[in-house]
Formats: structure tokens, C-alpha cells, sequence
């Protein structure tokens, strides 16, 4: 993994637990979710113009199909997330297995179905990556007993969607070459095209509350999860996605951080052990 690479994974990793946090201590909520998808639908309308423009980006139909899937994927990862924080999941409980599991089973489809073939080093940096990240959790089943059931499974589904979303977009990015920021835009599009009108069917009124009592909290994470997630499909472009999903799981020692300090979550030196080996996991794919 190059440098340039690795900088962009490190900074989405950063900005990406940063709304995750901002997610979790707000309270969510679908009306929340719908707000800022369209909060960022407007927000990021002139830049992915602009790149469209300066990257001479050449449109194909096949296009809209790739960001259909992929913002029907994020639909439903934004959504199970969600849940998963409502249904009692501290921030460093969920964080970690959702993001854990993601790319576990990305470099198992990448290795199978897309030919990549990372090394040793890589792959033994990916794998610390993985388990130091499920260390972070200790055992999740038993905490808080059957309350943590239904939180700990919408995460494991979480990290499905996430599997799901990376190798889609990968394939997007860097086979069809659709510009990182005209991409995430348009599966932005679609994602609201489904989940604006589902919020207002199924929680009338919502949406409003959100934006006039949250407003703040819509527009950050309208600004920082694209943001993160742009950096990361920039990576993608010109780097094996075998690669850039388990790095992106030092997201995970931000977050837990952030619920040791700012949520009072608890059991800090477990963390800062399991941080240790993320190091060392990311040493490994940077030197793979």
C-alpha cells in the first residue's frame, strides 16, 4: 500500500468514527439518517459537478446501475447501523464488529472472485487487524446479557453490507473508472430516492423533527460520512481493495476511544491493547 494510500485510509478512518460517534451520542433515528442523506445530497451536488467536469468523466448505463446498488446497499447499512445504536449498543461494541466484519468476508471475495492475490505480510497485517478489532469487544453476548442480542446482530449484519458495498464500489471505481465523488453522489441519489419516502410513510414528520432539533448533528454527519467514504474509493482506485478494507478498521481505535472518553464506556487498557495490534496489522498490509 502506498503512502498516499495509506493517508487517505487513515483520514477517512478518523473522520468515519468521528460521525459514527456523532451518531450514537444524538440518539439517530431514521428521521435523522433521511435528513442528512439529503442534507448531503445538496452539499456534495456542486463538487461532484465540478469533478464530473474536470475529470472529463465520460457517463455509461451501466453507471446508474452500479450506484442503484450500491446506495440500496447503503440504505440498508446506514439503517441497520442505526438500529443497532438504538437497540442499546455501546459505540465500542458495535462499532467494532460491524467494521470487523466487513472485511473479513471483503478480502475472502476478493481473493475468490476478483483474482487479487495480496501477500504474506499483508494478509498477516490484515488478519491482526480483524482480531485485534473483535479483542476490543471481549465477549459481546454476554454484555448486558439479552439486552446486547439484538444489538450485537444488527452489527454482524452491518458488517454484511459493508462486504457487500466495498467490493460493489471497488468494481465501480476502479473497473468502470466513474469519479469517487460523482459516484458516492449518485448513490447518495438513489439511496434518498428510497429512504425519504419510506421515513415519511413509516414516521411522518421526522425528517422535520431532525433537521429543526438536531440541525447540527444532520449537517455533520451530511459533511463527514461522505467525506470519509470519498477518501476511501480514492484509495480504492489505485489500490487492492484486499487491502484498503481491513486498514480502514483502525477506525475501530478511534472509536473506541472516543466511547472510553467522551461516552465513559469503559475498560480502556483492553483497548489501548487491541489499538496496539491494529498498529501492527497496518504496518503489515502498508509494508505488504
Amino acid at each position: 500500500m502506498t503512502g498516499l494510500a495509506l493517508l487517505l485510509v487513515l483520514s477517512s478512518a478518523l473522520i468515519h468514527a468521528s460521525w459514527n460517534f456523532l451518531l450514537k451520542k444524538s440518539g439517530g433515528g431514521p428521521g435523522l439518517i433521511a435528513a442528512a442523506c439529503l442534507a448531503s445530497l445538496v452539499a456534495y451536488a456542486p463538487v461532484a459537478v465540478g469533478a464530473a467536469w474536470v475529470q472529463h468523466y465520460g457517463f455509461h448505463p451501466m453507471h446508474l446501475a452500479l450506484m442503484f446498488a450500491s446506495g440500496m446497499i447503503h440504505t440498508a447499512y446506514f439503517l441497520l447501523l442505526d438500529r443497532a445504536y438504538r437497540s442499546g449498543g455501546d459505540l465500542s461494541i458495535v462499532y467494532p464488529l460491524a467494521r470487523a466484519t466487513g472485511p473479513l468476508l471483503t478480502i475472502a471475495v476478493a481473493v475468490l472472485l476478483l483474482g487479487e492475490r495480496p501477500g504474506p505480510t499483508a494478509l498477516g497485517g490484515a488478519v491482526l487487524v480483524v482480531a485485534s478489532a473483535l479483542m476490543l469487544t471481549g465477549n459481546p453476548f454476554a454484555w448486558h446479557k439479552s439486552e446486547a442480542r439484538s444489538a450485537v446482530g444488527f452489527a454482524l449484519l452491518t458488517g454484511f453490507t459493508i462486504s457487500l458495498y466495498t467490493i460493489n464500489d471497488k468494481w465501480s471505481v476502479a473497473a468502470w473508472l466513474i469519479p469517487p465523488l460523482v459516484f458516492d453522489w449518485g448513490c447518495n441519489f438513489f439511496r434518498s430516492l428510497v429512504l425519504v419516502p419510506f421515513t415519511q410513510r413509516r414516521w411522518p414528520g421526522a425528517i422535520g423533527a431532525a433537521w429543526r432539533e438536531r440541525r447540527k448533528t444532520v449537517l455533520a454527519i451530511a459533511l463527514l460520512s461522505p467525506l470519509s467514504y470519498i477518501f476511501v474509493l480514492t484509495a480504492m482506485v489505485f489500490t487492492p481493495v484486499s487491502l484498503v478494507a481491513p486498514a480502514r478498521e483502525v477506525s475501530i481505535l478511534f472509536a473506541a476511544l472516543m466511547g472510553a472518553h467522551f461516552l465513559k464506556e469503559g475498560d480502556l487498557m483492553r483497548r489501548l491493547v487491541a489499538a496496539a495490534g491494529m498498529a501492527l496489522g497496518v504496518a503489515g498490509l502498508t509494508a505488504g
